[in-house]
């Protein structure tokens, strides 16, 4: 059995309250263990608990859940892309990994509330089709 920890963004929680707990249903019914969640301010706050939950042995990969909402200025545009490039850095140097399930740039928030599902399953889906083709292509075949 795979096991994941799920980092949600607390900015927008409107929003991200429900994506978290969209990504733990998502995950019990895929048959994941969600032995981890970690709450941050934002998602610029996301990469360094990422880190940390990436450290920890029983975790195989994680999902991540967030709303980056367009305002009057880019803002959203830097977060994003700080944001994907650090997650990616991430998951190269851990070799687990990370399902994007952040929002934005350039989303509205009615654009957000209409994909709370599809996000969230998607970065739970992500991190469980990744680990198991690692593990095909390492030799593991611990696929569900």
């Amino acid at each position: 059995m795979i096991s994941i920890a799920i980092v949600q963004s607390k900015f927008n929680d409107e929003i991200t309250d429900k994506m978290l707990v969209r990504a733990r249903e998502h995950a019990k019914k895929l048959g994941i263990k969600v032995v981890a969640e970690a709450v941050v301010p934002g998602a610029f706050d996301m990469p360094i608990m990422i880190k940390k939950l990436l450290e920890r042995e029983d975790v195989d990969g994680i999902a991540t859940v967030g709303a980056v909402i367009k305002g009057e200025t880019m803002h959203d545009e830097l977060i994003a892309n700080q944001l994907s490039r650090a997650i990616v850095e991430l998951s190269l140097q851990s070799g687990k990994p990370i399902g994007l399930g952040v929002m934005g740039p350039g989303i509205t928030w009615e654009q957000a509330e209409a994909r709370i599902t599809q996000y969230s399953e998607q970065s739970v889906e992500a991190v469980l089709k990744l680990h198991n083709e690692l593990n095909k292509v390492s030799g593991k075949s611990h696929m569900l």
